[in-house]
C-alpha cells in the first residue's frame, strides 16, 4: 500500500505506540483487500458491547487508554451491553455491570463519545453525501451508505478505533465508485405499509442478494419512505444478506435513474407477496403465549417512541408478559419531555437506555427471567435471536402492543 509521509511517521511509532497498532492494523486489512492506499475519514463509529469484548477485549482498551491513545476524530459508540442504571432489573450481573464501567472509563480517556447509538444517523452528526466515514455496526453501515449516500465498509471493532485514532482507512470496497454500482436489480409488486412490513421487504432483499459485494436497485416502492422505514427496511437487509448498500430508484441520492448505478442491463428480479410470506413464515405463532415484547434493532426513533406511547397510553401489559424498549440517550431525553417514556412505564414496559436487546446478554437476561417466546416488530431481532435460545415472532407494532396487553400473540 502506498503510505503518505504522515502515515510513514505514523507506522515509524512517531505518534505513539497506540498509533503504530491502528495503523499496522490497518495494512493488514488494506492488503487483504488490495487497497492502493488509505482514505481519509470524518468520523468514526464502534461496535464494542462488552459481551463480544470479554475480559480481553476489555484489558486490550485499557491498555492502549494507559498508552496514551487519543481518537484525533469525532468517534462515537455504538449501544452498549448494560444500562448501568437499570441493569439489575432485568437480571444482569454487577460483573456485567462492572466489565462496562471498565470499558466506558477506557474509552473517554481516548476522547470517545459514548454516544451508545445504533441511529445515529438520526440524531449526532448524520453523514454527508460522499462523505468517507468508518462506521462498525452494520443497520448504520447500510443507512448511511444508501440514504445518505456516505462512504462505508463494514469496521469490526478494532478496525473502527484504528480509524479513530489515525483519522483514516484503507481505501477498498464501498469508498471506491465501481463497488457502489447496483449488481442485482429487484421490482417490487407487494407495497409495504408499517415499520415490520419495511422489514420484511429488506429481509427478503437481503437474503436474494446473498452476498456483501452485491448492490441490490430496487424498483416500485410507490412512495417516499420515512427515515424510520428506511431504517428497518436496511438494518433488516443488512442482518439477512450482509448487505451495506441499496439503491431505490428516485428515492436514494446515487440512483435518480437506473443508469447512475449501471441497473438498466441487469435482469430484473419479481418480489411478490408470496416471497414476503415465506421470508415471514418462521416468525407467525398466533395465539401463542408471549413471554417478553421487544421493541430494538434498531433503537426507537423520537416518532417511534411517540407511536409505541399513543398504542400504550391508557393500557396495561398483561402480569406474565414483559415489554422491553431500547433507545438512545438522545431520544430518551427528548421521549420524557414529551409524556412518552411515562406512558410507557405505566403501560408496564421497561425503557432501557443506550443499550440494545441482541447486545445485552440476551442468553443470560432470557434465562434469568424465564423470557423463550419473544415478540418484535423487528426483522433484524427475530432473525438474530434465534440464535440465542428464544422462539421469536414477528408483529406489527400495534400488534405487538396488543399481544402483550393480553399475554397472547394477536392480530
Amino acid at each position: 500500500m502506498k503510505l503518505t509521509d504522515a502515515e510513514k511517521a505514523m507506522l515509524a511509532g512517531e505518534s505513539g505506540l497506540p498509533v503504530k497498532w491502528a495503523i499496522e492494523h490497518q495494512l493488514q486489512v488494506g492488503r487483504m483487500f488490495d487497497a492502493k492506499d488509505m482514505v481519509k475519514v470524518s468520523q468514526a463509529h464502534m461496535m464494542a458491547d462488552p459481551e463480544s469484548l470479554g475480559e480481553a477485549g476489555v484489558s486490550f482498551t485499557e491498555k492502549l487508554s494507559a498508552d496514551g491513545a487519543r481518537v484525533c476524530i469525532p468517534m462515537l459508540t455504538d449501544p452498549r451491553g448494560v444500562d448501568l442504571n437499570h441493569y439489575e432489573p432485568i437480571g444482569q450481573t454487577e460483573n456485567m455491570a462492572e466489565l462496562e464501567r471498565r470499558f466506558i472509563s477506557a474509552c473517554k480517556k481516548m476522547g470517545i463519545m459514548m454516544t451508545n447509538t445504533c441511529i445515529n444517523y438520526q440524531t449526532i452528526m448524520p453523514p454527508v453525501f460522499g462523505d468517507h466515514v468508518a462506521f462498525g455496526d452494520t443497520g448504520v453501515v447500510i443507512y448511511s451508505n444508501s440514504v445518505c449516500g456516505a462512504r462505508s465498509n463494514f469496521e469490526g471493532g478494532p478496525s473502527a478505533l484504528a480509524a479513530g485514532l489515525t483519522g483514516r482507512t484503507p481505501r477498498y470496497g464501498l469508498h471506491l465508485d465501481a463497488f457502489r454500482q447496483s449488481t442485482k436489480r429487484f421490482l417490487i409488486k407487494h407495497q409495504p405499509v408499517d415499520l415490520m412490513d419495511w422489514g420484511i421487504l429488506g429481509a427478503t432483499i437481503g437474503r436474494m442478494s446473498g452476498s456483501y459485494w452485491e448492490v441490490p436497485v430496487i424498483e416500485g416502492i410507490e412512495m417516499s419512505p420515512t427515515s424510520d422505514q428506511l431504517k428497518h427496511f436496511g438494518a433488516a437487509m443488512a442482518s439477512y444478506g450482509s448487505t451495506p448498500l441499496f439503491h431505490i430508484l428516485g428515492i436514494t441520492p446515487e440512483c435518480h435513474k437506473l443508469e447512475d448505478v449501471s441497473g438498466e442491463t441487469l435482469e430484473k428480479i419479481t418480489v411478490t407477496a408470496e416471497d414476503l410470506s415465506v421470508t415471514k413464515q418462521p416468525f407467525r405463532a398466533l395465539g401463542e403465549n408471549v413471554d417478553v415484547v421487544v421493541f430494538a434493532a434498531p433503537q426507537l426513533s423520537l416518532i417511534e417512541m411517540g407511536q409505541l406511547s399513543s398504542l400504550c397510553k391508557g393500557k396495561v401489559r398483561a402480569e406474565q408478559t414483559d415489554l422491553i424498549v431500547c433507545t438512545s440517550a438522545q431520544v430518551f431525553s427528548d421521549a420524557e419531555a414529551m409524556g412518552y417514556v411515562e406512558i410507557i412505564k405505566d403501560f408496564g414496559g421497561r425503557v432501557l437506555v443506550g443499550t440494545c436487546f441482541y447486545q445485552q446478554y440476551a442468553r443470560e437476561i432470557g434465562e434469568a427471567n424465564g423470557w423463550t417466546k419473544l415478540l418484535s416488530n423487528s426483522a433484524k431481532i427475530v432473525n438474530i435471536l434465534g440464535g440465542y435460545g428464544y422462539q421469536p415472532a414477528l408483529a406489527s407494532m400495534a400488534a405487538c402492543v396488543a399481544s402483550a396487553e393480553k399475554g397472547v400473540i394477536v392480530k
